[in-house]
């Protein structure tokens, strides 16, 4: 009775190798590679506007100082004269509108600003600042202003060209669409440069289209902190995420408090205030500011007269440099005693995170320290978008649209990790609408391409297989 050999050792059968451990980046990567893509090739436009228009406000704020310094800066005196004759010498040099705010001059050889409001051939939502030497009352000259921060012509002009390329509310549009994808393209860069192996990252000894992503990656990396930070900041004080943050803010009793303008009950309406906004009335300007100097208010400050007789004057600290300087007090026109007062050290924590993101935003917090690294972040991105561009013409060795990535790469992306994901980007997208609705719009035209490829494919396999 034969016995059938015995299986040699390498004839033994084997175990059947473990599966091997799925690996979610594997399949997220081409995603993340896609949408930086994608992404950085039609918002690159949109942000080249952006930086360059930012680089130039940064700028501004030294060009300023140059352009107007003569109605800026006089000969330093020994006495100046009292803000109430340095408005009355702005108010017979400039009787037109009415005065809505006063600055006095914030150190030696400063001018003292006059706002007047209501002028004839000042933009709304403008004032013309009259410029008055502090100690000869003489007018230096005028200048429309805007803003805060106190922005002369110049400065307003490149301001309103970053925030809206000078278009109005819709223009507005173009600089949230690209403070909203700024971050999402820095993160996904980041993203895909460290997981690049090491020898890909290198710059030097390398040519061609790996040395352009050697310099973009390297730049990217370094400057990915200040984008996403840009990106954040100016989101605050958009069209559409803003009021989505100023609601969250104030549903977390985070808002921005504000001194109360109310005067004092007893001495409401009786003479002390001024009904037709001017400066005049009441006890007077000189001793609303003692009075709010008393309270600790150093300089640079703005006293807003009256809004009616109901009111009382404001006086608000306008520093803007560390450390912020925002304190602002109430004063009863009638008796010149403080009714109300706002501390900056009381402010809630998103209150004073929102006032140092938007002073470092637009580089003021630091000075000329500040203005300078907003400049290198502007030229770093003018330079990212360049080299993107170039890249995306070296991968398609000289084609009109470069070589596509391919598509489809969400359908690999394990249900665990993509569900979670496809959540977070609609609760982003909600709160961001200008990156909500692109990204659903990007998703939905990749699927659909996708499946006209995938039909057109089939289409054409079944037909190679009949001519078979």
């Amino acid at each position: 009775m034969s016995t059938a050999p015995s299986p040699t050792k390498d004839e033994a059968p084997q175990e059947p190798a473990p599966a091997p451990t799925p690996n979610p980046w594997a399949a997220l990567r081409p995603l993340v590679l896609r949408l930086h893509f994608y992404a950085g090739v039609l918002v690159a436009p949109f942000l080249l506007a952006a930086a360059t228009t930012g680089f130039l406000y940064a700028g501004a704020f030294q060009a300023e100082r140059i352009v107007y310094a003569h109605e800026l800066t006089v000969p330093a005196g020994d006495r100046e004269l009292p803000v109430s004759a340095q408005v009355a010498a702005a108010r017979k040099a400039h009787p037109e509108g009415t005065v809505s705010a006063v600055r006095p001059s914030p150190e030696a050889g400063a001018t003292t600003r006059v706002m007047l409001s209501g002028v004839k051939g000042v933009d709304a939502g403008h004032t013309l600042a009259v410029f008055v030497d502090p100690y000869t009352g003489k007018v230096r000259g005028a200048l429309e202003q805007y803003g805060s921060t106190g922005a002369l012509p110049l400065r307003t002009w490149i301001d309103e060209f970053h925030r809206d390329l000078r278009l109005g509310e819709t223009g507005r549009l173009y600089s949230e669409f690209a403070a909203s994808w700024l971050w999402v393209i820095a993160g996904g860069g980041l993203v895909l440069w460290f997981s690049r192996r090491r020898a890909l990252r290198r710059v030097r000894g390398t040519g061609g289209r790996r040395r352009t992503l050697g310099l973009h990656g390297t730049a990217g990396v370094w400057a990915a902190a200040g984008f996403v930070f840009l990106s954040a900041t100016g989101l605050t004080w958009s069209t559409y995420a803003g009021a989505h943050i100023d609601q969250l803010r104030t549903s977390l009793g985070q808002s921005t408090p504000s001194v109360s303008a109310a005067a004092a009950g007893d001495h409401a309406g009786h003479g002390g205030s001024a009904p037709t906004g001017t400066a005049a009335g009441g006890v007077g300007l000189d001793t609303v500011l003692a009075a709010a100097r008393a309270e600790g208010l150093s300089d640079p400050v703005e006293i807003a007269p009256p809004a009616d007789a109901e009111s009382a004057y404001v006086v608000q600290q306008v520093g803007r440099s560390w450390p912020e300087k925002q304190d602002a007090v109430a004063v009863d026109p009638a008796t010149g005693k403080v009714t109300d007062q706002v501390r900056f050290q009381d402010y809630p924590l998103l209150a004073k995170l929102t006032r140092w993101g938007i002073d470092l935003h637009t580089g003021v917090l630091f000075g000329v320290v500040n203005q300078l690294a907003l400049m290198l972040l502007a030229l770093a991105l003018i330079l990212l978008i360049l080299w993107g561009y170039r890249m995306w013409w070296q991968r398609g060795r000289g084609s009109a649209f470069g070589r596509p990535i391919p598509r489809g790469a969400w359908q690999h992306v394990s249900p665990l990790l993509f569900v979670p994901l496809l959540a977070l980007t609609a609760v982003v997208g909600y709160f961001v609408p200008l990156l909500g609705l692109p990204l659903a719009a990007f998703i939905a035209v990749d699927v659909v391409l996708g499946e006209l490829a995938h039909r057109r494919g089939r289409r054409t396999y079944a037909r190679t297989a009949q001519e078979k």
